[in-house]
Parts: C-alpha cells; sequence; structure tokens
C-alpha cells in the first residue's frame, strides 16, 4: 500500500537538522510538504518586514525541495480545516511536524493530532527548535521551570550537551519517494505573493536581512570565519547604536528555523575547540541558553506573556496612558536616542539587545509608566525576530518584574547612548531632521540654543518634540513607585519574587501527544 505523507512545516523553515521532515521520508511513496497560511498568525497585523521575511524563507524552502524533485504546498485557512480536506482528498496515512511549545501552537497541534485520528493517519513530532526537551528540564528542577539562569545552567550542565545537528535530505533519500505535480498546482498552492500578504512595493525599504535557509547558512558561515570575534564575544560589550549591527542577527533565522539552533550550538563548538573563548551568560553559546531558560519560563509559567495570573510576575499598578504610548510607539518622545531605536526597529524590524533595554526601560519603570504587556505588543508586531517565549521574557526582566529585580537601575535615554556614540551618528542616520545638530545637542536638542537650532534647521516644539518628560524626576519617583510594588509583594507573600518557582503550566506535554499510529477497527 503507498504511503502518503504530509511533512507541515511551521517554523522549521528548512532542510537541514530537521528530523520530523526525516521521520517524513521513512516508508513513504508520495510527499506532501505543506505549509499553511494560518489567518491567526500570518495576518495584516504582522509588520511589513515579518511578512517579507516569510515570503523570502518560502520561496527558498520552496527552491530547495524542488531541488529533490519535490516542492512546497502553500494552503490557506484554520490548520484543522485545512487538514481535514487534506486527510481526505490525498489519502493521507502520516503527518510530521516539529514540536511547538507556544500555547496557540499546543492546542492548534491538539486539535490536528485529533483529527489525525479519526482518520487513521499516523502522527510523528520532533524535538528541533530548542537545544533541549523544555520538559525534561522542568522535570530535572523538580516539575517546576528554574528561575535563575545560573540555575538553568546547573541543569543543563547535568543533561549534557544538545544533541548533534542531522544532514539536510538529499537526491539519495528520495529516490524512492515522489511529490505528484501539475501545473494546476501553482495556481492553488504556489508561495503567496507580497500583494496577498497586504505588501506595497512603495512601504517596503531595502531588505537588510532576506529570509530563508541559504541566507542563514551563508551568514553563519561569514560569522565563522571569523574566529577572534566568536570567540571573545561578549553581548554587554557590543554597541546597541552601531550604524551595521554589532552582533550576528541570527536571531530572525532563529525564529522562523531557517537556521536551527543546534547547527548554531555545534559550529560553535567547533570554533571555540581547543581556542580560549567567553563563556555563558555573555558568550555566543549563552545567547543560545538564555533562548532556553525564556522557553523553559514560558512553558512552565502559567500566563508567561501577561501580569495578571503570572506567579513570578511583580504586580504593579501601571499607568493607561494612550498618548504616551503612541509616542513612544511611534518615535516621538523628544529624546532622540529613544526616537532613533524606534524608528530603526519601524524601519528594519531589527534592533541592538542594549538598544531594546533602554526602550523597554524607558517605556516601562524608567520614564513612561507603561505596561510591559503594551511594549511586548510593539515589539511582537514588529520584530523579524519577534518570539512568544523571549519576547514576554525580556520584556518582564527589563520592567524588573520577574527574573531581574534591581529595579533601582535605570538606563538614561541620554547618558547610554553617549557611551558608545559620543557623535550621534546613529541617531542622525535614523532622525535625519536632528542631523544638522552639533555632537554636545545631538542627545538633548532641547538644550541647544534658539541660533543652534535654527542653523540646525530644526526648531524644537515645532520639527521634532519636546521631551515628553523630565527624565531625572520621573525615574526618581518610578524608582520609589517600583520599591512600594516590591514591598506589597514581600507582605503577600513569605517569599520573595526571586525564590518563587513557577507553576506548571496545564499544558499539552510532549509525553501526552500521541506518537502511534490510530487505526480504524
Amino acid at each position: 500500500m503507498t504511503q502518503v505523507c504530509i511533512h507541515w512545516f511551521r517554523k522549521g523553515l528548512r532542510l537541514h537538522d530537521n528530523p520530523a521532515l526525516i521521520a517524513a521520508l521513512e516508508d513513504c511513496k508520495e510527499l506532501y510538504p505543506v505549509f499553511i497560511l494560518d489567518p491567526y498568525l500570518h495576518n495584516t497585523q504582522v509588520g511589513i518586514n515579518r511578512r517579507r521575511f516569510l515570503i523570502g524563507a518560502l520561496k527558498d524552502l520552496d527552491c530547495s525541495l524542488r531541488k529533490l524533485n519535490s516542492r512546497l504546498f502553500v494552503l490557506r485557512g484554520k490548520p484543522e480545516d485545512v487538514f481535514l480536506k487534506l486527510f481526505k482528498e490525498w489519502k493521507v496515512r502520516k503527518l510530521t511536524y516539529e514540536y511547538d511549545t507556544e500555547p496557540y501552537s499546543l492546542n492548534r497541534d491538539e486539535k490536528v493530532t485529533s483529527l489525525a485520528g479519526k482518520h487513521a493517519v499516523e502522527v510523528i513530532y520532533k524535538i528541533s527548535h530548542t537545544l533541549y526537551n523544555i520538559e525534561r528540564i522542568i522535570e530535572e528542577n523538580g516539575g517546576k521551570p528554574p528561575l535563575t539562569y545560573k540555575r538553568f545552567q546547573a541543569i543543563v550542565q547535568k543533561l549534557g550537551p544538545p544533541k548533534k545537528p542531522i544532514s539536510a535530505p538529499h537526491l539519495e533519500n528520495m529516490k524512492d519517494v515522489k511529490t505528484p505535480c501539475s501545473e494546476k498546482f501553482e495556481e492553488k498552492y504556489g508561495i503567496p505573493t507580497p500583494e496577498e500578504l497586504g505588501l506595497e512595493s512603495t512601504s517596503l525599504g531595502e531588505e537588510l536581512f532576506p529570509g530563508g535557509e541559504q541566507e542563514a547558512l551563508r551568514r553563519l558561515d561569514e560569522h565563522m570565519k571569523k574566529t577572534a570575534w566568536v570567540c571573545s564575544f561578549e553581548k554587554p560589550q557590543t554597541s546597541p547604536n552601531s550604524l551595521s549591527p554589532s552582533t550576528t542577527v541570527l536571531s530572525p533565522y532563529i525564529t522562523f528555523g531557517c537556521l536551527s539552533a543546534s547547527t548554531f550550538w555545534w559550529r560553535l563548538t567547533e570554533v571555540y575547540q581547543g581556542r580560549k573563548h567567553s563563556d555563558p551568560p555573555v558568550s555566543l553559546h549563552g545567547q543560545l541558553l538564555w533562548r532556553e531558560f525564556f522557553y523553559t519560563g514560558s512553558v512552565g509559567i502559567n500566563n508567561f506573556n501577561k501580569m495578571e495570573g503570572n506567579p513570578v510576575c511583580i504586580q504593579v499598578d501601571w499607568d493607561t496612558n494612550p498618548e504616551y504610548s503612541a509616542a513612544w510607539r511611534e518615535a516621538r518622545t523628544g529624546f532622540p536616542f529613544i526616537d532613533a531605536i524606534m524608528t530603526q526597529l519601524r524601519q528594519e524590524g531589527w534592533i541592538h539587545h542594549l538598544a531594546r533595554h533602554a526602550v523597554a526601560c524607558f517605556l516601562t519603570r524608567g520614564d513612561l509608566w507603561i505596561s510591559w504587556e503594551e511594549g511586548q505588543k510593539v515589539f511582537e508586531e514588529l520584530l523579524l525576530d519577534g518570539d512568544w517565549a523571549l519576547n514576554a521574557g525580556n520584556w518582564q526582566w527589563l520592567s524588573a518584574s520577574a527574573f531581574f529585580h534591581q529595579f533601582f537601575r535605570v538606563y538614561s535615554p541620554i547618558a547610554f547612548g553617549k557611551k558608545t556614540d559620543k557623535n550621534g551618528d546613529y541617531i542622525k542616520k535614523y532622525l535625519p531632521v536632528l542631523k544638522k545638530f552639533p555632537p554636545e545637542y545631538i542627545y538633548e536638542p532641547w538644550k541647544a540654543p534658539r541660533c543652534v537650532q535654527h542653523a540646525a534647521g530644526c526648531i524644537v516644539g515645532k520639527d521634532y518634540p519636546h521631551p515628553i518628560v523630565q527624565h531625572e524626576q520621573v525615574s526618581k519617583k518610578n524608582i520609589q513607585r517600583m520599591k512600594e510594588a516590591y514591598a506589597k509583594r514581600s507582605s503577600n507573600s513569605n517569599e520573595s519574587p526571586i525564590k518563587e518557582q513557577g507553576v506548571k503550566r496545564k499544558a499539552l506535554s510532549v509525553s501526552e501527544m500521541p506518537q502511534k499510529k490510530i487505526r480504524k477497527e
């Protein structure tokens, strides 16, 4: 009997290190590689850079599959509705996919798995989006997620190094496998056009980070050649406002699964071999472990992306101020360093991690006293590497709501940028209205005498806004407000927030998901 298999591409948009894809090829005669444009995930609420990146990644994946005499089938609709038709129409007997820990994904996969069972379709999933089985980390910590990086490190050291990546399938793997092809398929299952995803060429800037596996591997190769840079890399020493990125910018490729985290890990291991190198948490290995740390929190902590109902999150009485929120989002705060970062984010879809620190602190505990959940929404929309777990975890960290508790350490929207860019070249690039200001006023244009403003062709209050707040005053006031929130937390709990352990979310665990074929009697 011919075994018809679907491999469902979701985040793992690659051929290398894709164990679920390899599993699809076993005992398979007909292979359908499928991607579903899910209206919940792929809509016009997602930033234009992210939508463009997805199109690039899908084109690249389709191209790679065609070299194996296959192709990508892109379908539109809710996954459970799409699969209901496909299981019948294509007479499918096996479905494979990469395991995903996000709440929406777990719920979606549970529906599809249940549907598969009713149609005698075997379901196989593999863990390859993360370095480790996240459930295993939680089990090793007594059923609770570790809330400190040090504790997390101790657990993964006990588990040993991540699994080595597997090779991409070759023509030899495909010799007995065919993918049905027809001219009608192009129109029915083709890659989405920019127009279909609501992209207008006039609204798009230069594509600095093209999507796709081949681009990801090219960038990885390029960085791994810089052995001294890789070995000496320390994240806090990189610049948030350099004119070209001071880090790898591989994060979007890992988020979309164009690059396997495991491949990155083991390529770094090769470079480190026999050489003196930096260590976690600041090294490049350390950055990959931070990713696992927040993934673990997202699986083990209820309501991880919210303040309310989140057992590790400080409950803060944040202000609701639509005017402040909009000014921050639209780069109109009157603080050039903050506005330049938010402009880069909107234009390019990426900003340096320390730049994220600066704007997140400014929005929340530093200056505007707006909830981190508001910032989380904006980053989710605009970041190419917007990742549910990392976004929620980092916003809690930067607002001193969870994981990090030194709320008295506030980033200055003026002094912080000056450390690495005294002349304000970064500001001049992203806020050209300020480009003629001399260095002594570029971070604080409101202090420039009127004659200097005239000479620069920019009058503060007319051509560029006045500061939305007085940083020195509000930051002191907000430190006091955070102190009160922490005191309230302490009075309501016998344990400090940093020692509290999250309650394991009642999600569908790896062990609970069906692995065997469900046969009709």
